[in-house]
């Protein structure tokens, strides 16, 4: 029995240098601020790189980041273009299927319609929301008429343009552009609850890649660090762990 503690402590300590020898090249889509967006400098920036450089700094791994469309980032992950997924990304099944998550790192949270006048039926409306998301197969199910976007930037240009009679998108990233409006833009009806909140992808032969950014998320997690962040990027009113 100690000769097979000794082997598997062995095992996890060579996997552990292998990791930290090699670069985890981190994917993101740099367009979804705040959680991840270009900066003045031409910079990947925002919550989800601070944070992502924080689990690298105690996974003990060499990072590096790279920019990617998000029509696109699960199969350029899947094909070895990156080896994470750190992009806003809900963890659903249907995604689960494809990739493997991390434990959340940020809790469920609300979607929300917006619009230009309280007034849209957002049941029987044109929506739009952007390719691939967990809203727009919200709202392929809702009988409204939806109409995709590469980019979440297109979807509010869709409803002010008159493309669009709303868009449906992550409350947290409608809340600036609605209060920065002046008046134009309006929430319409009630929040709606999408998504087991939002991981960390990775192909699903990374087993140990997860289970070391797991187990920093967790070490977040418990030292408060994680809902520092959320609060900082968020505001104070933002769920927490």
């Amino acid at each position: 029995m100690k000769t097979l503690i000794l082997t598997t402590a062995a095992l996890a300590l060579t996997a552990g240098m292998a990791l930290a020898q090699q670069t985890v090249r981190m994917g993101t889509e740099g367009a979804y601020p705040p959680y991840n967006f270009i900066n003045d400098a031409g910079e990947i920036d925002g919550f989800e790189r601070e944070l992502g450089d924080e689990l690298c700094t105690r996974a003990g791994l060499t990072c590096e980041w790279v920019k990617n469309d998000w029509d696109s980032i699960i199969p350029n992950l899947v094909s070895g273009n990156y080896d994470t997924i750190v992009a806003g990304m809900s963890i659903t099944d249907e995604r689960d299927e494809v990739i493997d998550f991390t434990q959340d790192y940020y809790p469920p949270t609300a979607s929300a319609y917006v619009a230009l006048s309280d007034g849209v039926d957002v049941m029987s409306a044109v929506v739009a929301a952007q390719t691939g998301t967990i809203q727009a197969g919200h709202v392929a199910e809702s009988g409204a008429t939806l109409v995709e976007f590469a980019t979440p930037e297109e979807t509010i240009a869709a409803v002010r343009n008159g493309e669009a009679d709303a868009v449906l998108a992550d409350r947290d990233y409608l809340v600036p552009i609605v209060e920065e409006s002046g008046g134009e833009l309006t929430f319409i009806g009630d929040p709606v609850p999408l998504g087991g909140g939002v991981g960390m992808g990775l192909r699903e032969s990374d087993t140990e890649l997860r289970d070391t950014f797991d187990a920093a998320i967790t070490s977040m997690k418990e030292d408060g660090t994680l809902n520092e962040l959320l609060k900082k990027w968020f505001g104070e009113d933002t769920q927490t762990y």
